[in-house]
C-alpha cells in the first residue's frame, strides 16, 4: 500500500505505520494541488513502478521491429528501414504529446474520436486515468504513446526498398492522427462505440496489428511493385538472419510489457497475459517452422522467428481474457494462419515486400476471433474490477459477431483511409511516394540517407563505381550511368518471399 516504517523493533503487523491508499474523489482535471496535498496517496507504487518498466519494454521493441524489417530486406536499404522505425517514435511521440493523446483518450471522448481537451498534455498529471483508476493520467498517457508508436513503426515497413523517406514521415503524423488515434479511442476509451458494444481487444488487436497492417497493404498498393518483381531480380534470400533473430528477441522481450503491462497495474491478471503471451509464442514459432520443413525440409530460422511473431499478434487481444491452455491454440492457429496468407499478396497483386499483412493483418484478425470464443470471465477478474460475459466456450456466442465487426471495420477504416492520405500527399509538390528507379537500383540507404548499414557496401560501390566519386560529394548525385549494370541480385529457389513460405 506504499512506503511504511516500522515504529518499533517487533513484528506485530499493528505496529506497522502505512501510507493509508486514499480513493480520489477530487473534481480538479490534474488530480489536485501538488503543493498542498500528497498526490501519490491515490495510487499504489508497485504499480507505477511496473508500468514505467512496461512502458520501456513497449519502446525496446521499436527497434526490434527496425533490426527485423532490416534482416529481411536487401542489404543495399537496410538501413532506411532501421530509421524509418526509429523516426516513428520521433514523429509520432510528438504527436502523441500535441494532440494524439487527447484524442484517444480524453475524459470526454464520443463514441468515435476524443476531443482537443487535453492538447499538449493540457491537465495530464495525477488523475485517474480513462484507462484504469489504478494509475495517473500522465503514466497512462506516456505508456499509451509507446502504443501508438510501435504501430506507426510496423506500418511503415511497406516502403522498403522503393519508397521516399520525406513523405514517409509526413505520412507518419496524419495517419496517426486520423487512422490510429480514432480506432484507440473507439477500442480503449470507455465511451468508444466498440468498448459500449462489448468488443474484447486487451492489448491491441485492431488499434495495432489491423491497422498497421491494413495500412501496410495500402502503402504497398499506392507505392506500385518493386522494380523486377515477378522476375529473377527479387529472388533474394533476407540479406541478415542474425539480424532478424536480434529483432525477434527484442520484440519477445518487449511484448511482456505490451501484454501484461496493458493490466495497467501489477496484479495476476498481468502475470496471466505473460505466460500467454510466452506460450503462443513458442507455439506459433514452432508452427510455422514445421510448415516449412513440411515443404523444404530445412529448420528455417527465419520461419520460426516469423511464427513467433504471428502468435505474440494474435494472442495480444485475447492475453488478458483467456487461460493460458487457450494460449497454445492462439499459437499453433496464428502460426498456420499467417503462414499460408504470405500467398496473399500474390493472388492480390500488391508487392507487400516484408508480409506485414500477412503477419499484422492476419494474425490480428485471428487473435480478435479466437478472443471472442475462448474468453473467459474468470480470467478477467483477476484484476479485482474487470466483468465481462466470457465468450463463446462459457455460451456468450455474440461475442464472436462483436469480435468480426471490430475486426472488419478496423480493416477498412484503416485501409480505406491509409488510401485516402497517401493519395492526397501524392500530390502535393516534393512529396512523391515512389523513388525514382536509379535510386531503386542504388538503394534506399545511398539515395536517401547516404549511409549505410554495413561499411563494405559503400566500399563496394566505390570499387564499381572506379573510385572516382570524391570523399565529399554525394555518392547518389554524382554522375553516372542509370541504372547500373554492376547490380547484383541474390538467386535463390525462393521467389518473392522474405518469409520462404509456401
Amino acid at each position: 500500500m506504499g512506503s511504511s516504517a516500522m515504529e518499533s523493533g517487533g513484528g506485530d503487523s499493528g505496529l506497522l505505520n502505512y501510507t493509508v491508499l486514499v480513493p480520489y474523489n477530487d473534481t480538479i482535471p490534474t488530480g489536485g494541488d501538488s503543493l498542498t496535498q500528497n498526490l501519490n496517496i491515490h495510487y499504489q507504487s508497485g504499480d507505477i513502478a511496473w508500468m514505467l518498466a512496461a512502458t520501456a519494454l513497449v519502446l525496446f521493441m521499436v527497434p526490434g521491429v527496425g533490426f527485423f524489417y532490416s534482416g529481411l530486406a536487401r542489404r543495399k536499404s537496410a538501413l532506411s528501414l532501421i530509421w524509418l522505425t526509429m523516426m516513428a517514435v520521433g514523429v509520432t511521440s510528438f504527436q502523441w504529446f500535441f494532440w494524439g493523446y487527447s484524442l484517444a483518450f480524453s475524459h470526454s471522448a464520443g463514441t468515435f474520436i476524443g476531443d482537443l481537451t487535453n492538447i499538449g498534455f493540457r491537465h495530464v498529471l495525477a488523475a485517474p486515468s480513462v484507462g484504469s483508476e489504478r494509475i495517473p493520467d500522465l503514466l497512462f498517457a506516456v505508456y499509451q504513446g509507446m502504443f501508438a508508436s510501435i504501430t506507426v513503426a510496423l506500418a511503415v515497413g511497406a516502403v522498403a526498398e522503393r519508397g521516399r523517406m520525406l513523405p514517409c514521415v509526413v505520412f507518419m503524423f496524419i495517419w496517426s492522427t486520423i487512422i490510429y488515434d480514432a480506432i484507440a479511442c473507439w477500442t480503449w476509451n470507455p465511451a468508444g462505440w466498440v468498448s459500449q458494444m462489448g468488443g474484447l481487444d486487451f492489448a491491441g488487436g485492431t488499434p495495432v496489428h489491423i491497422s498497421s497492417g491494413s495500412a501496410a497493404l495500402a502503402y504497398s498498393l499506392m507505392l506500385g511493385k518493386r522494380r523486377g518483381h515477378g522476375t529473377h531480380e527479387l529472388n533474394f534470400r533476407p540479406h541478415n538472419v542474425t539480424q532478424i533473430i536480434l529483432g525477434t528477441v527484442f520484440l519477445w522481450v518487449g511484448w511482456f510489457g505490451f501484454n501484461a503491462g496493458s493490466a495497467l497495474s501489477a496484479n495476476i491478471r498481468a502475470v496471466v497475459a505473460a505466460v500467454n503471451t510466452n506460450l503462443a509464442a513458442a507455439v506459433g514459432g514452432v508452427t510455422w517452422c514445421l510448415l516449412d520443413y513440411r515443404l523444404e525440409r530445412k529448420w528455417s530460422a527465419v520461419g520460426f522467428c516469423s511464427g513467433v511473431v504471428a502468435g505474440l499478434v494474435a494472442i495480444t487481444p485475447g492475453s488478458g481474457f483467456v487461460p493460458p491452455w487457450a494460449a497454445v491454440i492462439f499459437g499453433a492457429v496464428a502460426g498456420s494462419s499467417c503462414n499460408y496468407a504470405t500467398k496473399l499478396k500474390f493472388y492480390l497483386g500488391i508487392d507487400d515486400a516484408l508480409d506485414i499483412f500477412a503477419v499484422h493483418g492476419i494474425g490480428g484478425c485471428v487473435g480478435n476471433i479466437l478472443t471472442g470464443f475462448f474468453a473467459a470471465d474468470y480470467i478477467a477478474h483477476l484484476d479485482g474490477h474487470t466483468t465481462i460475459p466470457g465468450g463463446g466456450v462459457t455460451g456468450h456466442w455474440i461475442q464472436l459477431a462483436y469480435q468480426i465487426a471490430d475486426s472488419v471495420s478496423g480493416f477498412a477504416y484503416s485501409f480505406g483511409g491509409t488510401c485516402i492520405i497517401l493519395f492526397f500527399i501524392n500530390l502535393m509538390p516534393g512529396l512523391g511516394l515512389r523513388a525514382s528507379e536509379e535510386a531503386e537500383v542504388i538503394g534506399m540507404d545511398d539515395a536517401e540517407i547516404g549511409e549505410f548499414a554495413y561499411d563494405f557496401v559503400e566500399f563496394t560501390r566505390d570499387v564499381v563505381n572506379g573510385g572516382d566519386i570524391l570523399d565529399d560529394e554525394s555518392k547518389y548525385s554524382a554522375d553516372r550511368d542509370s541504372p547500373t549494370p554492376n547490380e547484383k541480385a541474390f538467386s535463390s529457389t525462393v521467389g518473392d518471399d522474405p518469409h520462404r513460405s509456401r
